[in-house]
């Protein structure tokens, strides 16, 4: 008997689509199938199982079924079901992102040429028979018939190149059956962005394929033949038998190649039987730095810590770890992970990013070995379904990761933990833009589970559930082994300014200090957290600021690589949202002027002036360029544990969580500027800055040091942050937010519109808007906008916000559900209205 199933798609709508079983497919609830969807072939979820079909509906048939049992359990679909309402996120796009399984299947895009395309093809053809004809007729330009003009009526923005490239294409497509992709382009020559422009004015259409395919992960290695005789050999051939012999029988082909050793020559081995070549399941590297001090005993206050975790295995119970910076809570994570497996269970450790924290993987690595998985979005495909099949498995039962890894497969759930609860990294910026600390909360809930949030800056949304008595609070108030928090002084620039008449990047203070801790022997690390040279290039004539072409933000000036003192033409200007790049003009395109004026510094000039001031010192730069590999910080900061490097100038990046104990001194340069930020979160993440970046000093046998440059000294952020006093910086923050209506005495959601023309994306809001005031009226829902985003325009894409806050969860959700219904009828595409509740980005 036929059957019917409900499939989750990663579309985004919000429902569910109903398939019916073809003859022998049997499915169950969280397992994969491959369905028809318009022309595409995508892969779905199974949510419910039924035996009566749909009334008055035709339906389509399962393509394929994936999987022989359910991959999702019942726990987790019910996370991804809690999260679909709660962040009002298409099921399917929630459950995708549950499934980093993309490796195990081929997806194949194919093009053909529609019935308007054939259309269009045939009156390009007659237009060219028709110019032929006049040529042949001996017509010339005072002829009175007139000539034709093929493409004129699309000419527009294509050039002629570009319209024969489309020619091309429909006459490619027009000869038989759909054709791949990879096929199309190799043919014709034509561009991504000319198919895609084709497929907008539907002269093509886009199908997709998918099949299953083999993800494993293999390695080739050459392994030498001992009991061969050996005939007489080339040098090349010597040198490849060395190699192996050398390395005890046996290399990776990989590491043959690094060698520049010929691969023909290898061949040649294989045949005369010298060598043979293996194919093996290839080996995952964990990366991070090894631990090199011998682990302490936990201290009286870390035991408390340990023992409020242990003691409440087995049930929900979630903690808010408060420990200042230093303190070991990380130490704490460990010994908990060590009791949690003992106990058969497993754990998740979420980590903000993962990059960043090499320290933190490679002391799970060295306590857990194999039972270690790692979950990250750096991970290839391959490599991310591997780690995922381990989890499930039960193989590994400590799973490490950045937000996604709150979706793993874990067995036996028994603790979550969330470092550095605060860190803005765990909200996802696109759908479902959900937060992984609490949704962390949630499934240690379903899960029946012990969640800890730990942070020495706890976001004040965890502070506030503390004080209510929703999460138990833990605190650590001292370093380990007694060591003293830094002393912080405080730099007051617009002083500075008037005692040395210059506008220097670096106070006189900051530069002698700096110098002391060098001549000590000792390390220093300086914040400057912005990218690039100069963040913003003007006309000193006429004031025009450069833009991005496609962003309505100022370019940021990087400078070129070799030595130049100044700023000058040629050099690079880039869009940090959108990656384009030009270079710096010689002149003002507005005025001609050749007066060009570079605002600002970043983390290369801060690198520059450093590297002027001390010559001999060894300075090195963290910042988004610098590492951009997998494994670019990790070999950075091995560098830094071994004192290669004894400066280092950097982003926020350098105050993620480090533990360097050669470092005495901080300087933190420009980290106020973001109190001028247009966010009521600005004071809390300066704060939250300059502490934790303030705790990377101190942290060895010496005690640290921190110079702080303001223009704000007397701002209540910078006070508190300069005493570690969190408690004080949250009770006056939170009075400001209580009065205000503010998180966490409020719940908000930012609602973006946005599209590529003007007017449709302020029409769209001006009318959602509209109906917001109107329907809420008398609700206890207030609506801020609409208005132009902060950012108006990103990659050529108009943006239009407003902000809805309530006192209530139940009703800013019941009002987004209304809005979005009302959306739909009116028209307003899905994927042009992004919802995002409980936003910390509002730009």
């Amino acid at each position: 008997m036929t059957g019917y199933c409900e499939i989750a798609l990663p579309v985004p709508l919000d429902r569910t689509f109903t398939y019916a079983l073809r003859l022998g497919q049997i499915v169950q609830r969280g397992m994969r199938v491959v369905v028809p969807f318009r022309n595409e072939k995508l892969i779905g979820v199974v949510t419910a199982v039924m035996v009566d079909p749909p009334a008055d509906v035709e339906v389509k048939s399962l393509e394929a079924v994936l999987d022989d049992e359910p991959l999702l359990s019942e726990q987790l679909l019910a996370l991804a079901e809690w999260m679909a309402g709660y962040y009002l996120a298409p099921l399917g796009e929630v459950l995708r992102g549950m499934l980093p399984l993309s490796a195990e299947v081929r997806r194949t895009v194919y093009y053909r040429i529609t019935d308007l395309g054939r259309d269009v093809l045939a009156k390009q053809l007659e237009a060219t028979e028709e110019e032929w004809h006049r040529e042949a007729c001996g017509d010339d330009e005072d002829s009175n018939i007139p000539k034709s003009k093929p493409n004129a009526k699309r000419r527009g923005k294509l050039s002629l190149d570009e319209q024969n490239l489309e020619i091309r294409v429909l006459r490619r497509l027009a000869e038989g059956e759909a054709i791949k992709v990879s096929t199309l382009r190799t043919a014709t020559a034509a561009t991504l962005q000319i198919l895609a422009g084709m497929l907008r004015k539907k002269w093509i259409a886009r199908e997709t394929s998918a099949v299953e395919r083999d993800a494993r992960r293999t390695e080739r290695f050459a392994v030498l033949v001992e009991e061969a005789r050996l005939p007489k050999l080339t040098k090349n051939q010597e040198a490849i038998l060395a190699e192996l012999a050398s390395a005890g029988g046996e290399l990776p082909l990989a590491e043959l190649r690094k060698k520049e050793l010929s691969s023909s020559t290898l061949q040649t081995l294989v045949r005369h039987g010298l060598v043979r070549i293996d194919e093996r399941m290839a080996a995952f590297r964990m990366g991070g730095l090894r631990p090199t001090a011998e682990p302490f005993k936990l201290n009286a206050q870390q035991m408390d810590a340990l023992a409020s975790i242990v003691t409440a295995l087995g049930k929900f119970k979630p903690f808010l770890l408060f420990g200042v910076t230093g303190s070991g809570k990380t130490a704490v994570y460990l010994e908990a992970m060590k009791r949690v497996l003992e106990r058969g269970l497993s754990s998740i450790l979420l980590v903000p990013e993962i990059g960043l924290t090499p320290q933190t993987v490679g002391l799970l690595d060295a306590a857990f070995g194999q039972h270690v998985a790692l979950l990250h979005s750096a991970l290839t495909p391959e490599e991310r379904s591997e780690q995922w099949r381990r989890i499930r498995r039960g193989e590994a039962r400590i799973v490490v990761g950045t937000r996604s890894a709150i979706f793993a497969p874990a067995k036996n759930l028994g603790l979550i933990l969330v470092d550095e609860e605060h860190d803005q990294s765990y909200k996802q910026e696109e759908t479902p833009r959900y937060n992984a600390r609490d949704v962390a909360v949630m499934r240690a809930k379903l899960a029946s589970a012990v969640v800890v949030m730990g942070s020495a800056t706890p976001s004040l949304e965890s502070w506030q559930n503390s004080v209510q008595g929703k999460y138990e609070r833990i605190e650590i108030c001292d370093r380990v082994m007694n060591r003293p928090l830094p002393e912080v002084e405080l730099i007051d620039m617009r002083r500075e300014f008037q005692e040395s008449g210059r506008e220097d990047l670096f106070s006189r203070s900051l530069i002698e200090q700096t110098k002391a801790a060098l001549d000590r022997g000792e390390q220093a690390l300086i914040l400057l957290n912005r990218r690039g040279y100069s963040f913003a290039v003007f006309c000193r004539a006429c004031g025009t600021k450069l833009e991005c072409d496609n962003c309505a933000i100022a370019l940021t000036h990087h400078k070129s690589m070799d030595g130049a003192e100044i700023a000058r033409e040629g050099q690079r200007l880039e869009c940090h949202y959108c990656g384009m790049r030009k270079t710096v003009p010689a002149r003002c395109p507005k005025c001609d002027s050749e007066h060009m004026y570079f605002l600002g510094a970043g983390s290369q000039q801060g690198e520059e002036r450093l590297s002027e001031i001390f010559p001999m010192a060894r300075i090195g730069r963290m910042d988004r360029d610098t590492v951009r590999g997998r494994y670019d910080l990790e070999r950075l900061l091995a560098r830094l544990h071994a004192g290669e490097i004894n400066l280092l100038v950097g982003t926020q990046m350098i105050a993620k969580g480090h533990d360097i104990h050669g470092v005495t001194l901080v300087g933190v340069v420009g980290c106020d500027h973001a109190l001028s930020m247009p966010d009521f979160r600005a004071a809390e993440r300066v704060f939250q800055l300059m502490t934790q970046v303030s705790g990377r000093a101190g942290r060895g046998n010496l005690p640290g040091r921190v110079v702080v440059q303001t223009y704000y000294p007397d701002h209540y952020a910078i006070v508190a942050a300069t005493t570690h006093d969190y408690k004080s910086f949250a009770e006056r923050e939170l009075k400001y937010r209580r009065w205000m209506h503010y998180p966490p005495f409020g719940v908000l959601a930012n609602v973006l519109v946005q599209s590529p023309k003007l007017e449709e994306a302020a029409g769209w809001s001006s009318m959602l808007g509209k109906h917001l005031i109107e329907s809420l009226a008398g609700e206890p829902v207030r609506v801020l906008g609409p208005c132009t985003a902060p950012i108006a325009r990103i990659k050529n894409v108009y943006r239009f916000h407003m902000i809805l806050k309530a006192a209530s969860r139940k009703a800013l959700n019941e009002a987004l559900k209304n809005m979005m219904a009302y959306a739909d009828q009116a028209g307003v595409p899905r994927r042009n209205m992004i919802v995002d509740v409980d936003a910390l980005r509002l730009m």
